[in-house]
């Protein structure tokens, strides 16, 4: 083995910078020109396990990231377009997608001088890279990434030393390399490591096969390398995945589990797959990848395929008892309820009318959510210790949150069912619904402006006298009486909703509210109470009538239906 000092190794992982670099440009480039019809492809796609096995492997193959599929698949499974059943279906076929990776850089990569194209393909990327058209642009990085890429390669397996037979580094690694399953465990786990480090399965693969390439590693040591890669990618996932909501985590962890089953298997069978694989590749004229570093790479390639063909064929039959382990080690939490339809999907229905329907159940979702978020404003009312009261506002802060984003996926469901023909009592119920999911996003706005008035009043220390804490109390149980008609109108069918009791509780709800106003003014001016008191009571009570008010605009535009 030649002279490696720093230089050379700052040489090395330069090279496998601009790899890297190239691979993320190209990735992103391509989500940029092709994104948009990627995800209605996952959208569409899905509706059967082999068709979302399919999918991912499209999307991984295009895009040349599993780690950018997964984050599309999360966020359809966070949308509710996607079930978790069929989301592991789609992150097999992304395993398999990644295999494309392996084939370009072992057929184009050492098969072919691609760097000798790169510096002029950059040159044709060069002018479209300034343009101010954004596809343009796109396509030009894309170019450069892919360049880039190659050139990467080039550098890659130019930094790798030769090595000598009788040198010492060879001579100790010999002797990590001969212990059977204990060498295979090992370098599993170093396969891993270097893909959790590198952050890339795909730059770690390309490293592989340039070290196989060159001698310094075995073919049997390069596939163990290969599935610790397979473990590392998941990692990455599940390590993304600590910070974010439920589904990413069971996404994450299914991946894990999936991945992870699939290794222990093939070790299993390792030495026997190992030898066949040499075998098919030495009778197709090949020399053996057991004995030549030349014919590694495609061994590798062949080996990296077939284990993820082969493990996705085994484990899909077995999607239902995954989900079933991942919900169990991933289980819903109060704390953590997170945005999902569940009844809407992204693409339209036979006919309109049935895919107001589901709009329609979707709402009635909606407005146990809001009725839910209002819940939790009455026990922050309660509350007196600090942290509780900090824990409650944060859920109601993101309950707010979870209202305003399921009210822009809703409406965007329901305008494009306006587009396609409907019948009159159809174009009513639309209307309606634009209207009834408007209001329930200002019932989610006006419940959180009264959580920060609650806080506010917990700051300051402000008490209420018995009497004012009565009627707060009862102000909330007639906003509850109210919540409950609304819900009970949400659930029925619209033509045929009377709304005479939602009226009768908004009557009541107005006339206490003018009560209370007039009984503050005179109470302040007796001095019963201090004039910051009157002016926080009047806050929450007049917030609370408020609620009512979007309570009862949700009723009367279902009644509206009817005419």
């Amino acid at each position: 083995m030649g002279k490696f000092g720093i230089v050379e190794f700052l040489t090395l992982i330069g090279s496998l910078g601009i790899f890297l670099y190239g691979m993320k440009l190209m990735s992103e480039s391509l989500q940029k020109v092709a994104g948009q019809k990627m995800r209605s492809i996952l959208a569409s796609m899905t509706s059967k396990r082999v068709l979302g096995v399919f999918t991912g492997f499209l999307i991984t193959a295009i895009i040349q990231s599993s780690s950018a599929t997964t984050v599309m698949i999360v966020s359809f499974v966070n949308a509710g377009l996607l079930s978790l059943s069929q989301s592991i279906g789609v992150i097999m076929g992304a395993n398999i997608g990644t295999t494309v990776t392996a084939w370009i850089i072992s057929i184009l990569g050492f098969k072919v001088k691609m760097s000798v194209l790169a510096i002029p393909l950059i040159g044709v990327a060069f002018p479209l890279f300034f343009s101010k058209n954004k596809k343009r642009k796109s396509i030009g990085e894309l170019i450069i990434g892919f360049s880039l890429l190659f050139m990467g390669l080039e550098f890659l397996k130019d930094a790798v030393p030769e090595i000598d037979p009788t040198s010492d580094f060879v001579q100790n690694l010999g002797k990590y390399t001969n212990l059977g399953y204990i060498s295979l465990i090992m370098f599993v786990m170093i396969g891993t490591l270097l893909t959790v480090v590198i952050q890339s399965s795909s730059a770690t693969m390309a490293l592989t096969l340039v070290l196989a390439a060159n001698g310094v590693i075995t073919f049997e040591i390069a596939a163990a390398m290969v599935l610790g890669e397979n473990i590392g990618t998941t990692i990455t996932a599940n390590l993304a995945a600590m910070v974010a909501n439920v589904s990413a985590k069971r996404a994450a962890r299914a991946h894990f589990i999936f991945n992870s089953i699939g290794v222990i298997w093939i070790l299993i069978l390792f030495y026997p797959v190992i030898h066949l694989i040499s075998f098919i590749l030495h009778t197709k004229g090949n020399p053996s990848s057991l004995l030549s570093a030349v014919s590694i790479p495609i061994a590798l390639s062949v080996f990296h395929t077939f284990f993820n063909i082969t493990n996705v064929l085994l484990m899909i039959w077995f999607v239902p008892l995954i989900e079933k382990i991942v919900i169990k080690l991933v289980p819903d939490s109060e704390e953590d309820e997170e945005f999902r339809l569940k009844h809407i999907d992204s693409i339209m229905l036979s006919t309109s009318e049935i895919s107001l329907l589901q709009a329609k159940q979707e709402i009635e979702i909606y407005g146990q959510r809001v009725t839910k978020m209002f819940n939790y404003v009455e026990k922050l009312y309660a509350e007196n210790k600090i942290e509780k009261i900090d824990k409650l506002f944060s859920k109601i802060q993101k309950y707010e949150d979870i209202i305003d984003r399921m009210e822009e996926e809703i409406a965007d469901y329901i305008t494009k069912v306006a587009e396609s023909e409907m019948s009159e009592l159809g174009s009513r119920r639309v209307k309606a619904m634009l209207e009834i999911i408007d209001d329930i996003e200002s019932l989610g706005d006006a419940c959180y402006n009264l959580s920060r008035a609650l806080v506010r009043k917990k700051e300051a220390n402000i008490k209420f006298v018995e009497k004012l804490n009565n009627n707060v109390l009862k102000m909330f149980e007639l906003i509850n009486k109210a919540f409950a008609e609304m819900n009970k109108n949400l659930v029925q069918e619209y033509s045929e909703i009377i709304v005479n009791d939602a009226l009768q509780i908004e009557d009541e709800i107005n006339e206490f509210r003018n009560k209370l106003r007039v009984d503050n003014v005179s109470s302040i001016k007796v001095k019963e109470y201090k004039y910051k008191v009157g002016i926080m009571y009047t806050e929450i009570f007049s917030i609370s009538e408020r609620i009512g008010d979007f309570i009862i605009n949700i009723s009367e535009s279902i009644h509206r239906v009817r005419k």
